[in-house]
């Protein structure tokens, strides 16, 4: 039975590359170097906290000057030409690689590093901290244009076990609290870069998202996820279901298209799941996102946000767990945040939940019988 292989390299200016050859693959073993002149990484940027609420802000200004939607002959995530000295030398399936001009890393320690979780809760004014930590570029697919839902079955199974490969290796490296892949689709999301690619983090410190659900584990307890699951099953706000996973439009929801997965089982991240629960995840995952794209004419901005646990905390209780949003809510209008959402956080929903749920499962159903999908 043919594997997805995994290849690393490193290019010219040090950054680790990895390419992950589909299980079906019709590309050679080998892999040409990188033959770009070395030049300097930026330096790593800095962390300043917010005293008002304790959270920490990267000052990554290095990222001011990174390449906003360029032509395809000049696309930087395509396998380099003689005309294109792009970040990949090689063709490729899926490539992995540390971003050039990252908002946390490329040191992992050092002077003034983040010195553990208490430290990182210490409130004062003036608190700086090194920006340790990674960031990667996930590119999934050497075409110019595209998504993840516009990746074959057997792509989409090689970008789910780069993103539990690198989730393992990132979480072993010193200084890293959580890692978080995530793909942002669309020029109105604020893409930079038309290519199929999505992001991981790995951050110095625990999110304030990831903050806020452990105030609410405190609160409720250890079976927060699992009862989220029955009850979202057993709601008429399901979008999808299989033997491992269920997507659903979640109770509460913000935005007027909003979808979350669960696996069945708890598992903390991607790096636990199972070889079944990642070859289910490629089938449910491009459903969905492609009955998304069915909602309207044209494809949907969207930011596909894999939520894992921290390293080393509260991994028995934080369940693996996808969350798409988007801000489209009709074919010609997007919901901006205003006053009451952007300045004091409190949110207004512009559709029911249960409203919006149909309206995706019809996106879903159309989408399915475009490719010939079934609900089996």
């Amino acid at each position: 039975m043919a594997h997805i292989t995994k290849r690393e390299h490193t290019l010219a200016d040090g950054r680790e590359l990895i390419y992950f050859d589909d299980a079906d693959t019709t590309l050679p073993p080998d892999r040409s170097p990188d033959l770009r002149e070395a030049t300097p990484r930026p330096a790593t940027a800095t962390m300043r906290q917010d005293v008002l609420t304790g959270e920490w802000v990267s000052i990554a200004a290095a990222r001011q000057d990174r390449v906003f939607l360029p032509p395809a002959e000049l696309d930087p995530l395509a396998p380099a030409t003689p005309t294109n000295p792009s970040e990949i030398p090689s063709n490729y399936d899926v490539a992995v690689f540390e971003n050039r001009s990252p908002s946390f890393g490329p040191l992992l320690d050092g002077d003034n590093a983040p010195e553990g979780i208490a430290d990182l809760a210490a409130i004062g004014l003036g608190r700086t901290r090194t920006s340790v930590g990674r960031c990667e570029v996930v590119c999934f697919s050497p075409e110019h244009e595209g998504s993840f839902g516009t990746l074959t079955r057997s792509r989409a199974r090689t970008v789910i076990e780069a993103w539990a490969d690198r989730t393992a290796a990132l979480s072993a490296m010193p200084g890293i609290r959580q890692v978080f892949p995530f793909e942002n689709r669309g020029e109105a999301i604020g893409v930079t870069l038309r290519h199929p690619h999505g992001q991981i983090y790995a951050y110095p410190y625990i999110t304030p998202r990831t903050e806020r659900l452990i105030a609410s584990l405190d609160q409720y307890g250890p079976t927060l996820f699992a009862d989220i699951l029955e009850g979202e099953r057993a709601s008429e706000r399901v979008i999808l279901t299989g033997e491992h996973w269920t997507a659903f439009v979640p109770f509460a929801a913000r935005w007027p298209i909003e979808v979350h997965m669960l696996p069945h089982r708890h598992v903390p991240d991607f790096a636990v799941t199972s070889e079944a629960e990642r070859d289910e995840l490629a089938v449910l995952y491009l459903r969905l996102l492609r009955g998304i794209d069915a909602l309207y004419e044209t494809p949907t901005p969207y930011i596909a946000a894999w939520h894992q646990a921290p390293v080393g905390v509260r991994r028995d209780e934080i369940r693996l767990m996808l969350q798409v949003t988007s801000p489209r809510r009709a074919a010609d209008k997007l919901k901006y945040l205003a006053g009451s959402e952007a300045a004091m956080g409190a949110w207004i929903g512009d559709v029911p939940p249960e409203q919006a749920a149909a309206f995706i499962r019809s996106g879903v159903e159309r989408a399915d019988a475009r490719t010939g999908e079934t609900s089996e």
